[in-house]
């Protein structure tokens, strides 16, 4: 489905990235996990794009300012929901309302695809990130443990 919302104050733009796209954005992906590679990215993303893997940016003219990726999939606990994976904003445009419109973006599409909820993890040290998400109506509901296997 081809997404864009034009903002009538500004030339920003919000629209679907491919695969490509986001190959060409490392640089904000490594914000948020910096032992990224192309390699390693390269390697990921066509299965993640085959399991529903989906992502938006926010452009003005054609500089990429944040992105984020999405999964749309059905939990037994809550049924239907978006899950909003890596939000990143470039640092230089941080605290300008991006994060706000990307959020917003991803909720009309969850509404469109009949979603239930939308849910997002945050690492515990970001608490930058736990402020925005609160100011957004997202609530911490528990933790997301994980188990490194070698």
């Amino acid at each position: 489905m081809p997404y864009s919302f034009y903002m009538n104050q500004s030339n920003l733009v919000v629209r679907q990235l491919s695969i490509d796209d986001l190959l060409g954005k490392l640089n904000l992906l490594q914000l948020l996990t910096p032992k990224l590679t192309q390699e390693s990215v390269l390697q990921m993303l066509p299965s993640m794009f085959a399991g529903g893997y989906r992502a938006i940016g926010i452009f003005e003219n054609d500089h990429c300012l944040g992105l984020s990726g999405y999964w749309v999939q059905t939990k037994l606990y809550c049924g239907k929901y978006l899950e909003l994976d890596n939000v990143v904003v470039n640092p230089k445009f941080r605290s300008m309302g991006l994060g706000k419109i990307l959020v917003q973006e991803l909720e009309k599409i969850a509404i469109h695809e009949a979603c239930k909820v939308m849910m997002l993890d945050a690492y515990l040290e970001n608490t930058k990130a736990h402020e925005f998400y609160s100011r957004e109506g997202f609530t911490a509901k528990g933790y997301h443990f994980i188990k490194k296997l070698n």
